[in-house]
């Protein structure tokens, strides 16, 4: 299985971006990780690759309930992070659906937290989890649903207030290989791998953060934001940086944090 242009495209855009995840948007991304443990039914004694493992937020949590744990992701800043955190996890290694070096069946559960959005073909993504994972086992996964939730939606809203464009040619999923983001898509996604008992659910919360952290992950190049911040010069940034301050200013509570809605779709599946 090759890596497709946006896997590539992927890779380099989080080249060395460990430390920006971690002061920005690592929080919001750690809101589900329990309740992805539990879709998986992580505990104690249990044997679970972490795919994606980011700074470890999923995989540290997975430890603490005594679970036997593996970590992976595709970008060296990454393991080195998670590594440092998960002095109790079996091993942390670089590795990338949807090649995974491990033998067939030797997990009981597979988690990918916010994962399946960063792959170019999820299909055969969430294949090599259930190749790894041994009958009768787990997997859960989260995706950003799409349309996107107000939180990430901001973004959109500060930059055309900025006036400034989407970029173009940014590669993306190949339609062939693609799915509606939504529950439906994401459930159908996990049926075609031939996985069974397939549930997939919306979860909606409040993440609450620093105004300054929050604009820290963009203008570190994280995310798409990022992409598109980093190709400004200076004096656009700063009106960037204006209407962020403008917008976000309604998403203020009274001790200065941002209070922005958003949302995931949590799936999950057992392996026949």
């Amino acid at each position: 299985m090759a890596t497709t242009a946006f896997d590539d495209h992927e890779r380099s855009r989080w080249a060395g971006r460990a430390a920006a995840f971690d002061r920005s948007f690592a929080s919001l991304c750690a809101h589900p990780a329990s309740a992805l443990l539990d879709a998986a039914g992580v505990g104690a004694g249990r044997r679970v690759l972490d795919a994606g493992t980011g700074s470890g937020t999923v995989a540290r949590l997975a430890c603490a309930r005594g679970a036997a744990v593996v970590a992976v992701d595709a970008e060296p800043s990454m393991v080195e992070m998670a590594r440092s955190r998960l002095p109790s996890a079996e091993q942390v290694r670089l590795a990338a659906l949807p090649h995974l070096p491990f033998p067939d069946g030797c997990f009981d559960a597979a988690v990918a937290n916010f994962v399946i959005n960063h792959v170019g073909d999820p299909l055969a993504a969430i294949g090599e989890l259930r190749r790894v994972v041994r009958p009768a086992g787990r997997i859960a996964v989260t995706i950003w649903p799409y349309p996107p939730p107000e939180a990430q939606r901001l973004w959109g809203e500060v930059f055309a207030a900025a006036g400034v464009e989407p970029p173009t040619g940014v590669p993306s999923v190949d339609a062939d290989k693609d799915f509606p983001r939504t529950c439906d898509g994401l459930a159908g996604v996990l049926d075609v791998a031939g996985l069974t008992d397939v549930r997939c659910e919306p979860i909606t919360w409040v993440h609450r953060t620093d105004p300054e952290a929050w604009w820290s992950g963009p203008a570190n190049g994280i995310s798409k934001p990022g992409l598109l911040m980093e190709a400004q010069p200076p004096d656009v940034i700063a009106r960037i940086r204006a209407a962020y301050d403008e917008l976000t200013a309604a998403y203020r509570d009274a001790d200065g944090l941002l209070a922005l809605p958003t949302a995931a779709l949590l799936a999950s599946a057992s392996v026949r």
